[in-house]
């Protein structure tokens, strides 16, 4: 195997904006700069029901996936600002965040998926968790950059 075959083409940066994004992020935009890898990100906006309560019921489901999908794309520029990730793409999403990262990294041929990881257990770990979903399931290597919540500041 050559040097060439060792290194990763095409990581795929998952983020959910969390506590530790900038950690994750940076750890990616270095590894996509080691390796000389084309690097993207996506962020999935889960579901959005249509019988949402309140003043929201007045709104259409339309325009609430779409202001939430452009506050969203707007929220990962700025990320992939802090990040100084110089990236090929960048994908917002709508579904279910371990189908769409899974289904994003066959269809762009990514060999590198890069996410956090809580490394719950227990009852957590039973019913699963995105992190175990997509390194279960990804047609890749996944980096799932392990983050604890005691080293979380609360604001």
């Amino acid at each position: 195997m050559t040097a060439e075959e060792n290194n990763y083409r095409h990581i795929l940066l998952a983020t959910d904006f969390g506590n530790h994004a900038e950690s994750i992020g940076t750890r990616a935009t270095a590894m996509a700069k080691q390796h000389g890898a084309r690097l993207s990100l996506i962020h999935v906006v889960d579901y959005v029901p249509t019988d949402l309560p309140g003043d929201l019921i007045e709104l259409p489901q339309l325009k609430i996936e779409d202001h939430l999908v452009e506050s969203a794309r707007e929220r990962l520029e700025e990320f992939a600002s802090l990040i100084n990730a110089d990236y090929t793409n960048l994908w917002i999403e709508i579904g279910s965040t371990r189908h769409e990262i899974l289904r994003i990294a066959e269809e762009e041929d990514v060999d590198l998926i890069v996410l956090g990881s809580h490394g719950r257990s227990g009852l957590a770990l039973l019913l699963g968790s995105t992190a175990n979903g997509v390194l279960h399931g990804a047609p890749c290597d996944v980096l799932a950059v392990r983050v604890t919540e005691s080293s979380t500041q609360d604001p």
